[in-house]
C-alpha cells in the first residue's frame, strides 16, 4: 500500500491535570467528544522519557465541527516539568496549536464571557485571515483562525472546531521543508516573509526579524477519517537574529508541560517507513503491529523534525463508536483512500461528554 497523509489526528498535549484542561478546551473550543480515554504505561517512549518506562493517563478528544482532536496527556509515575526557561519566540518546537473558527469574533466574545483574559485582540493574519491567540490553563499558546472547511454544525456556544495545525520554531526553515513539504505534503506556499516583531501580547517575549512562511496541501486529504479531520496548515518560524534559541523540550520528557507532537492518521505505514528513511528522517519508534490503546488500536510511529520536535504517525485499526455495547470501526482491510460514510462517522458524536 502506498503512503498517504489523511490529515492531522491530534496534538499531543502534556499537561498536569487532564480532567482540569479538558474541561476549559471544552468550554472554549467545543473539543467534547471523547474517543478513548487510558491509563497505562508508554514503554516504546522510553528513549523519550529518560530510558525509564513511565505510567500516563491519556484522553484523545474530538470536536464533531471537524479538524483534528487533542491528546491529552498526564504522566502519574512522576510530576509534569514546565520548561526551566521562559518560551521566546524563535525557540525550536511547537509553539501554537492553530484551532478553526466558524466566527472569531464570536469565538473570542465566548472566551471573554467564560472569564478567559490571556487572550489579544482579533486582527488578521498576512493572507487576510481574522485570527487572536490564547493562552490556555497550562500556558499552551492556541491560534483561532477563520476557516471555511467544517464536517457538521454542532452550534457550540465556542464557534470552534479541532485542530487545523501548527506553528513551528525552527533553526532553518529550508531544512524543515524536507519534512513538511516533502513527505508530508505540505506543498504550497501561502506566504513566505520577514517580519520585525516587538513584544507580543500573546508571546512571553522574543523581538527581532524572523522569516514566516505558511504550507498548506494542495490536494484534497483522502482516508477513513479526512472529512472529519479536514484540511490543515503548517507555519514554520525562524528567527534571523536571536543566538540563544533553546529547543522547547530541552532536559525534559517527552509527554511534560506543553505540546508534545503533532499526530498524522496514516495509511501505508511501511511505505511511509521506506520513504522516510530515504529522505532522512527515520522511524525513531515503531510500534509494529497493532498497539491497544483501550478503547483503540493501531500502528503508529515517531520521526523527529530536524531541530528533535516530534511527529507521530497513526495507522487507526479499529476505533470506538459505542464502546458499551462493543460497538467500533474496524479498518485494518479497508480499501485505500476511501472516507467512511458521514453517517457513521457522525455516531462517533455518541461519544459527546455529557457533563
Amino acid at each position: 500500500m502506498k503512503k498517504r497523509i489523511c490529515g492531522i489526528q491530534q496534538m499531543g498535549i502534556g499537561v498536569p491535570n487532564v480532567e482540569e484542561a479538558w474541561s476549559w478546551y471544552r468550554r472554549n473550543f467545543g473539543v467534547d467528544v471523547r474517543i478513548f480515554e487510558e491509563a497505562a504505561e508508554a514503554p516504546l517512549m522510553i528513549d523519550y522519557t529518560g530510558g525509564k518506562v513511565h505510567s500516563r493517563t491519556a484522553t484523545l478528544a474530538l470536536s464533531m465541527d471537524g479538524g483534528g482532536g487533542f491528546e491529552i496527556w498526564q504522566f502519574t509515575s512522576r510530576a509534569t516539568e514546565k520548561a526551566s526557561f521562559e518560551l521566546q519566540l524563535g525557540d525550536f518546537g511547537m509553539i501554537a496549536c492553530k484551532i478553526k473558527s466558524r466566527d472569531v469574533n464570536a469565538s473570542h466574545a465566548n472566551m471573554l464571557k467564560n472569564g478567559v483574559t490571556s487572550l489579544s485582540e482579533v486582527s488578521q493574519t498576512p493572507d487576510k485571515k481574522d485570527h487572536f491567540f490564547v493562552t490556555g490553563p497550562n500556558g499552551n499558546i492556541f491560534e483561532v483562525i477563520e476557516s471555511t472547511d467544517w464536517f457538521s454544525h454542532t452550534k457550540h456556544p465556542s464557534n470552534c472546531g479541532g485542530v487545523a495545525g501548527s506553528i513551528i520554531g525552527v533553526s532553518d526553515i529550508d531544512e524543515s521543508l524536507k519534512l513538511y513539504r516533502d513527505i508530508l505534503a505540505y506543498d504550497e506556499v501561502v506566504y513566505d516573509q520577514t517580519d520585525l516583531f516587538e513584544d507580543l501580547d500573546f508571546f512571553p517575549s522574543g523581538k527581532g526579524k524572523f522569516r514566516r512562511v505558511l504550507l498548506k496541501h494542495s490536494e484534497k486529504r483522502t482516508g477513513p477519517f479526512a472529512p472529519l479531520l479536514g484540511d490543515s496548515t503548517i507555519e514554520l518560524v525562524q528567527s534571523l537574529e536571536r543566538q540563544d534559541c533553546k529547543k522547547i523540550f530541552e532536559n525534559r520528557f517527552w509527554g511534560d508541560w506543553g505540546f508534545i507532537h503533532l499526530c498524522f492518521d496514516i495509511q501505508g505505514m511501511d511505505a511511509l517507513k521506506a520513504e522516510c528513511e530515504a529522505k532522512g528522517f527515520p522511524f525513531t519508534v515503531d510500534s509494529s503491529d497493532t498497539f491497544d490503546m483501550g478503547e483503540a488500536g493501531g500502528r503508529f510511529s515517531y520521526v523527529e523534525d530536524p531541530d528533535g520536535t516530534l511527529i507521530e504517525f497513526v495507522e487507526t485499526h479499529k476505533v470506538p463508536i459505542l464502546k458499551k455495547i462493543g460497538w467500533y470501526i474496524h479498518l485494518k482491510n479497508r480499501k485505500p483512500g476511501k472516507s467512511l460514510p458521514r453517517i457513521i462517522l457522525k455516531l462517533m458524536g455518541l461519544n459527546r461528554y455529557k457533563g
